[in-house]
């Protein structure tokens, strides 16, 4: 059986992830776990989301997979621990599950793979995700326990699928679809090991602040990277910044992210921190730009999506107050896309505030608030810079002076007359390739440089 979640936590605490983990320890005394846990992050510019906007899912084996009592204690299990730790006081925590059976893959896995593709590129409404569970729920299986049916929205009855919510239900769009992920093999992976605090220790219940020693961090990303990345970022000005430390008021202690289960586990050998109390090894599509959507114009560009998209610089860039970096591409159909490149993002600010009109770029990011925010950039190629200088005289190669305000200029030499300034080549610094924004800034779902093959820097 399959088993999805999501939307337990909140942007003041708790943690879905960690409810995943402390269940695939759990749920070992009615079968066998199969693989690693799934985190799959889903659209980065859904405004309903807490903070990562992940959903969660187990594929699980049951000892006897005929025994609907089984199934029934592991509905009654899992959705008993969504109560207790869901943080359903906050406004956007809207927690939904939902378990799959064998019997029902042959017939979901189609609808379902479709589904897993869209909530991560698009824009789902509840509604959408409770017609496609409804299609597969009849009246000829078992009731689900009372614990399951007393707790909010769920299937009464089915053969394949039950459904678990609370509240208005969000969260059974993400469960829905790491159920998706999970019978469609044919995604990018990466994985995260995440190590998680002790209860009494978590920031919500007045424990002390996270230690994990920087050093030892950075010994984890000399040791382990390229196969891990993004465990320090060595972009800031005063020193390294421990990127896979939360700051939240969560049970995560740290989260490395890497190309393997080896790389993520040799690296957190290096690290040095307060006792863990648990920690999970996650099979996720972090770090892979699923969410990005190639666009052939900007007439194509919607709200609450994320977009690849090529055109020449049409405005440069413009610092407003805040230190934000606002410039604009006009696409071949004379479109135009305003990108942002903000504060947070450091460096990165600097390579756009070399773009000049005419520069062809490739650029990367979600689209809100009218604006492109930029994740990364290509600077595909760079157009001829001028600047204005006095004119140079004829007659013995020096610059001339200005004769006065509107007077043009001349040579005190040889007294040769010019009008106006000339416009000579100026050279440029910025260099064709990709740029990105550093690690800190860095969405869950876009990809690192770090990460593109070679065949991938030269498109």
């Amino acid at each position: 059986m399959l088993i999805g979640m999501d939307d337990t936590d909140s942007n003041e605490g708790m943690c879905t992830a960690y409810l995943a983990a402390l269940l695939a320890d759990e749920l070992k005394a009615y079968g066998t776990v199969t693989g690693f846990p799934y985190l799959i992050r889903l659209n980065p510019a859904i405004p309903y989301k807490t903070r990562g906007n992940a959903a969660l899912g187990i594929d699980l084996r049951l000892f006897d997979e005929s025994d609907l009592t089984l199934r029934e204690q592991v509905v009654s299990h899992v959705t008993g621990r969504i109560q207790e730790y869901a943080e359903t006081e906050c406004d956007k925590t809207n927690p939904g599950a939902v378990f799959i059976y064998e019997e029902a893959y042959d017939k979901i896995k189609e609808p379902l793979c479709s589904f897993f593709k869209k909530a991560v590129t698009d824009v789902i409404e509840i509604e959408e995700a409770f017609a496609l569970a409804d299609a597969f729920t009849t009246a000829d299986a078992f009731t689900p326990a009372d614990a399951f049916k007393s707790a909010g929205k769920c299937a009464g009855k089915c053969a394949g699928l039950n459904y678990f919510t609370m509240k208005n239900g969000r969260g059974f769009i993400g469960a829905l679809a790491v159920c998706g992920a999970i019978l469609n093999p044919g995604w990018e992976t990466t994985y995260e090991y995440a190590a998680y605090r002790r209860p009494e220790n978590w920031g919500n219940r007045g424990g002390p602040s996270r230690f994990v020693d920087t050093e030892s961090l950075i010994e984890a990303d000399r040791q382990t990277a390229p196969e891990t990345w993004d465990t320090i970022d060595f972009s800031k000005k005063t020193k390294p910044f421990p990127v896979c430390v939360p700051g939240a008021n969560d049970p995560v202690l740290y989260g490395i992210r890497g190309n393997s289960p080896k790389a993520v586990k040799e690296a957190a050998g290096f690290v040095i921190s307060e006792e863990i109390e648990r920690f999970c090894v996650f099979l996720t599509n972090q770090g892979t730009d699923s969410h990005l959507i190639l666009a052939k114009s900007c007439a194509e560009i919607k709200p609450l999506h994320s977009y690849i998209i090529s055109g020449a610089v049409f405005s440069p860039a413009e610092t407003l107050g805040g230190g934000h970096d606002i410039f604009s591409i006009k696409d071949a159909g004379g479109n135009v896309l305003e990108c942002a490149a903000y504060e947070p993002t450091g460096r990165f600010r600097h390579i756009i505030r070399q773009l000049i009109p005419g520069d062809s770029v490739t650029v990367f990011g979600s689209f809100k608030n009218q604006t492109l925010n930029l994740e990364k950039i290509k600077i595909n190629e760079t157009v001829k810079a001028f600047q204005s200088e006095n004119p140079v005289c004829p007659a013995c190669g020096k610059r001339m002076e200005s004769a006065g305000q509107n007077q043009g200029f001349r040579c005190k030499k040889c007294k040769e007359k010019a009008g106006e300034k000339i416009q000579t080549p100026a050279p440029r610094r910025l260099k064709p390739g990709y740029y990105e924004v550093p690690p800190s800034t860095r969405r869950h779902l876009s990809k690192p440089l770090i990460r593109y093959t070679e065949e991938e820097k030269k498109r």
